[in-house]
């Protein structure tokens, strides 16, 4: 099955401590519906012998009842383990396998295609070092190629490998695989990938899979596994900005207080002198712990744990930094935001927001652009996001966090939102800056409290016989909508000030039973003798006063 060693037979140990030392890559398949991805990496796998034999009889099995390839194996059915999976023939969750060879160490993630299930494609993409786009080459690039190149680029993958794949059914054609290629490059020029390569393949027959294949002669670059193998990737991690989220506090004694995490970025030494963000207490860093006991130096991934000179406050959710490379500080940044739930994102909402290790509350407090994936245009005028849209947007947190741009480091520059009633995660977010000049920022505009409540000030007045029955129905109605709103009885006053000034500086939606003052742009009147609780919500709607 997968790559032998005679160390395996002569010396487990060494064999254990060899395989320990190759480097991992993790990478990903993606594109749009049926462009292969899933039987890409089963033909990887197949063909480099990294199979077990009962998992290719049972394969095999499965290919005669769920098999889309005639009497031939199915190897896509590696990947595609869901019932719905194979029902269907297509990816719908991320699958993950891992391989070796005798030069590195894979996790590969097969990634769906259907736009349904980009929201997948994005969370299996977010760890990887390298992205196999495929596109089919009867068909060229399609719009789901476009998405998911864009969200590699959002994502930071540095190394891309284009490949064009079915080439066995268009005749091992150069020229189909030379207009696709300057296709793609004209679309990498909207995009900010370091390292892009094309090859032609068909995961099908295994051209250029593992082996260099006869049926394209013209084609003088490596097969895909070689590729996989000797793509540099060890200079892709940030040396420069020493970051540690903590992650756990350990307090096994009197003796020792340790603050446990994964370097995200950088290089930290005993002795350096650090700062704990967002606190911003100095010290310096006494001892660096690692699992095979005390080091002097750790650098990007190491587990370590850092005891401190001083006893100062450090919690589980700070980030500890260098004292002359600080991460930014603030409550206020802008943002690319990858929408993944069903319900549209409402500006203004209080969120879970997961940075790291470290949960607070905040919300989208504009959108700034939204992104049209077919022609990388900016919107301006969004606002809000639906299920799989990407958008910059600017994110308020209600108290203040460490952060990096995601291009800088991106275990501190990316963040997930989660609803706050249900624990869905339902956005993925990569930090791009600060907030210009709003950092200190503590004034409730008028628009945050539109987007907070989803209305504007209003004063509605209501009459007719039965207005008090209607005014306490609509009122109810109002209120499950999320809407500031308030009830006033006939009579009733607010001794503070005009009622229509309290409104609208208050961002309320006063129900009155008899007409008391007015707002700008005047008051609606809803008259209770024709109108019932539904049809004045509706009539609120048509005003504007509900948006």
């Amino acid at each position: 099955m997968s790559h032998q060693s005679e160390l395996i037979s002569d010396d487990i140990q060494g064999y254990l401590a060899e395989h320990e030392r190759k480097q991992l890559m993790r990478l990903l398949t993606c594109g749009s519906v049926d462009d292969g991805k899933s039987t890409l990496i089963g033909r990887l796998l197949h063909d480099s012998k990294m199979i077990y034999e009962d998992q290719l009889e049972a394969v095999k099995a499965d290919s005669v009842k769920s098999g889309t390839t005639g009497e031939e194996i199915d190897l896509a059915l590696l990947v595609d383990g869901l019932q719905a999976e194979r029902e269907q023939g297509i990816t719908i969750d991320v699958a993950y396998r891992y391989f070796s060879t005798s030069r590195r160490k894979f996790i590969i993630a097969d990634t769906p295609g259907h736009e349904q299930y980009t929201r997948n494609m994005a969370t299996g993409a977010s760890t990887c070092d390298l992205a196999i786009i495929l596109i089919d080459a009867r068909y060229g690039i399609l719009t789901q190629t476009r998405r998911h190149s864009y969200i590699t680029s959002l994502l930071g993958i540095k190394h891309v490998l284009v490949a064009v794949n079915k080439m066995d059914l268009v005749d091992y054609s150069e020229e189909v695989f030379d207009n696709i290629c300057a296709d793609y490059k004209e679309l990498a020029k909207e995009l900010e990938i370091e390292d892009i390569r094309y090859l032609p393949l068909s995961a099908l027959t295994g051209c250029n899979v593992v082996h260099q294949s006869e049926h394209t002669p013209w084609y003088q670059g490596l097969p895909l596994m070689e590729t996989l193998e000797t793509i540099e990737i060890a200079n892709d991690a940030n040396f420069e900005d020493m970051r540690l989220p903590v992650q756990y506090v350990n307090r096994p004694n009197l003796d020792l207080r340790g603050f446990c995490g994964t370097l995200a970025s950088g290089v930290v030494r005993k002795g350096d002198e650090v700062v704990a963000l967002p606190s911003g207490k100095t010290t310096r860093v006494s001892a660096i712990i690692t699992a095979d006991g005390e080091i002097e130096e750790a650098h990007t991934p190491m587990a370590i744990t850092l005891t401190m000179e001083d006893e100062i406050d450090i919690s589980r959710g700070d980030t500890i930094t260098l004292v002359n490379n600080r991460a930014e500080v603030g409550n206020r940044f802008d943002a690319n935001i990858v929408w993944m739930d069903e319900t549209a994102c409402l500006p203004g909402k209080q969120y879970y927001i997961k940075l790291g290790a470290n949960m607070v509350t905040g919300s989208i407090a504009k959108v700034i652009h939204r992104t049209d994936i077919n022609t990388f245009e900016k919107h301006t005028d969004a606002k809000q996001l639906q299920l799989n849209e990407i958008a910059l947007c600017e994110i308020t947190t209600n108290t203040p966090v460490a952060f990096d741009a995601y291009s800088k480091v991106q275990s501190t520059g990316a963040f997930i939102l989660i609803d706050r009633l249900t624990n869905i995660t339902v956005g993925a977010g990569m930090i791009t800056a600060a907030t210009a000049g709003n950092q200190n920022q503590n004034r409730v505009t008028e628009e945050e409290r539109q987007a907070r409540f989803g209305h504007k000030p209003a004063l509605v007045n209501l009459t007719g016989e039965q207005a008090t029955e209607l005014g306490h129905a609509l009122e109810r109605k109002l209120f499950e909508r999320g809407c500031n709103c308030l009830l006033l009885e006939q009579n009733a006053t607010i001794a503070s000030g005009p009622l229509g000034e309290i409104a609208e500086a208050g961002g309320l939606i006063v129900l009155c039973l008899e007409s008391q003052a007015a707002v700008a742009g005047g008051a609606v009147d809803i008259n209770s003798d024709t109108l019932n609780a539904d049809a004045a919500i509706e009539l609120l709607l048509e005003s504007g006063v509900l948006v």
